[in-house]
């Protein structure tokens, strides 16, 4: 049946699946933690843009429905197989995940770690005001996790 005859050997899907999964971990990885947690519009654009970029890269000339499904077959079993070696292997978790970063100690903000990451000066604003606080002096830490959200943990009121 045309539908499902693949325009290659299925092997070559997998191989394609695998090296291009592993460079957009690896591009996304280097991104910085802020571009994964907070999904701007330009976020979206972006995944739309990646999504259609490497669909050559994945199918080559094939269009059947069986490419299709192996191709998304593969990138699940793939995503699966990290997610479980993270949890096993503190070492892969932290190449693939990162560690969280202090980005303001004592109300001091750590500048570079925040250029570093492309964390900017209104997404530490937006995050104190989230925990009702007015200003960076009243923070005793807070880290840029792993996910791209910024924990607050505030100064003990004196008194």
């Amino acid at each position: 049946m045309e539908l499902f005859d693949l325009a290659m050997p299925w092997w070559h899907f997998v191989i394609r699946a695998v090296i291009v999964y592993v460079v957009l971990l690896a591009m996304v990885r280097v991104s910085g933690k802020r571009a994964v947690g907070q999904f701007t519009p330009f976020d979206m654009i972006l995944l739309i843009l990646l999504g259609n970029a490497v669909q050559n890269a994945l199918l080559g000339k094939d269009t059947s429905v069986g490419g299709g499904l192996l191709l998304a077959g593969t990138l699940i079993a793939l995503n699966y197989g990290v997610g479980q070696l993270a949890a096993h292997f503190p070492a892969f978790h932290s190449f693939v995940e990162g560690k969280p970063v202090k980005v303001i100690e004592d109300g001091h903000v750590d500048v570079p770690s925040l250029r570093r990451e492309a964390v900017s000066a209104a997404d530490i604003d937006e995050a104190l005001r989230r925990n009702g606080l007015d200003r960076r002096e009243q923070v005793h830490v807070a880290w840029l996790e792993t996910d791209g959200t910024i924990t607050i943990i505030p100064k003990k009121e004196k008194g």
